[in-house]
């Protein structure tokens, strides 16, 4: 609203100081420090009003140390996440942009199916809370909307410069690498992998290979890896969402680094330094993601231990869809594997827990155990370590995995 309104003043009345407000990096410091007050100050009120709906933390009894400390610890908290990450949004953000719109909508929808599980575990009783194929209904219809949006919506774009090869007609097409007068932003299925020196591929390429015709049905192969990324990594933040402080603070190392990305794919300048893709439209993206950073900081005031609340499904559920989107629309979803690697090793625990426990029950009479307990941070858990020292350590291992993200701009 803020972004419309200084616009008009500078246009119309040229009132010093109102054309800050065309700078993304301006209001991205506006965003994150709004939303850090929002979390903090107003944080405490929200879960004093849950502690009053008795949102408290059913604690299943697992055998953890500190375990019993936590029963009655107010749930829900990633109502607090969400509310400051979306009002500095709504009011520093271009609402026109058609990211800014994919976020928001990624954000009160993957809001509204947490909501709706931990409304089912704490006011109704019922400690399945939301039957887990409509958990997966709800990823599946995000899945489609951001996918089918990405494949069909006029103004998400790369920009690529149109060369003529010398002595013919023909006319070669490279990504952008700098402010060449022929250049063109045009639909495109192209995404990045690390590491490779050529590093750009294009979805389309696994249907026109078959059939050069068969081009404009690239969206079958598309939205389906979209669904598949949202799902795993919704997934993944659920799973990390297990000791005061680890969800909340690997999530924030994570989009941090992915406004790094947003920041230079956005920017015309820096993309053609380092050499990477240029996608028009992705450094508003920065507005949402320093208001997002700003929140999960700001939860973790109260969410570090011990928790004063926790997010719940609320929180972690949008966490992981909001970070699938931001991943998918910076062209890095190939980087989610190491970026998101702490999410990736809690995923993979359960699999290879659940896996490995079934298969020795059908072959030996008795079901076997690879760790202690799954997810991974229960494992070190079970083994004496205290949950402070867990979370300080996958916080490390993040940092970590999102420098080595960071060098893929250059490392190929």
């Amino acid at each position: 609203m803020l972004y419309y309104l200084f616009q008009w003043l500078d246009e119309a009345y040229n009132l010093p100081g109102a054309g800050l407000f065309q700078f993304s990096t301006f209001r991205a410091a506006l965003a994150v420090l709004l939303s850090l007050i929002l979390s903090t100050v107003y944080g405490e009120r929200v879960i004093k009003f849950l502690q009053r709906k008795q949102m408290g933390e059913q604690i299943r009894d697992l055998g953890l140390e500190g375990q019993a400390e936590k029963a009655g610890t107010p749930t829900m908290g990633g109502l607090i996440i969400i509310g400051a990450t979306l009002i500095p949004v709504l009011l520093l953000g271009d609402l026109q942009n058609i990211y800014i719109i994919l976020l928001i909508v990624t954000t009160v929808w993957m809001g509204i199916i947490g909501f709706l599980d931990d409304y089912k575990k704490k006011m109704q009783k019922n400690k399945d809370g939301l039957a887990g194929k409509y958990k997966v209904i709800g990823q599946v219809g995000l899945g489609i909307i951001v996918g089918a949006t990405m494949f069909f919506h006029s103004d998400i774009t790369i920009r690529e410069e149109i060369k003529q090869t010398a002595g013919t007609e023909q006319v070669e097409i490279t990504t952008l690498r700098g402010n060449d007068k022929f250049d063109v932003a045009h639909k495109s299925l192209k995404t990045t992998i690390p590491f490779v020196k050529y590093n750009e591929i294009d979805y389309s390429t696994i249907l026109t290979s078959i059939n050069e015709d068969w081009q404009d049905y690239a969206w079958i192969i598309f939205i389906p890896i979209v669904i598949f990324i949202i799902t795993a990594v919704s997934n993944g933040a659920n799973l990390t969402d297990g000791i005061d402080g680890l969800a909340a603070g690997t999530s924030a190392i994570i989009v941090l680094t992915l406004g790094i990305f947003a920041f230079i794919s956005g920017n015309i300048i820096f993309s053609d330094y380092l050499n990477v893709m240029y996608i028009p439209g992705t450094g508003e993206m920065l507005i949402f993601i320093a208001a997002f950073v700003g929140a999960l900081i700001g939860f973790l005031w109260y969410n570090a231990y011990p928790a004063q609340v926790f997010m719940g499904d609320t929180g972690s559920l949008t966490i992981g869809g909001i970070i699938a989107v931001l991943a998918i629309a910076t062209r890095k979803e190939w980087l989610i594997p190491i970026l998101c690697g702490i999410f990736l090793m809690e995923n993979l625990s359960v699999v290879m827990q659940v896996g490995y426990f079934k298969y020795t029950k059908k072959k030996y009479g008795e079901g076997k155990r690879i760790f202690l307990m799954s997810p991974l941070h229960h494992h070190y858990q079970k083994k004496g370590i205290h949950e402070s020292k867990i979370v300080s350590r996958f916080w490390i291992v993040g940092i970590l995995l999102a420098v080595l993200s960071i060098i893929t701009l250059k490392i190929r």
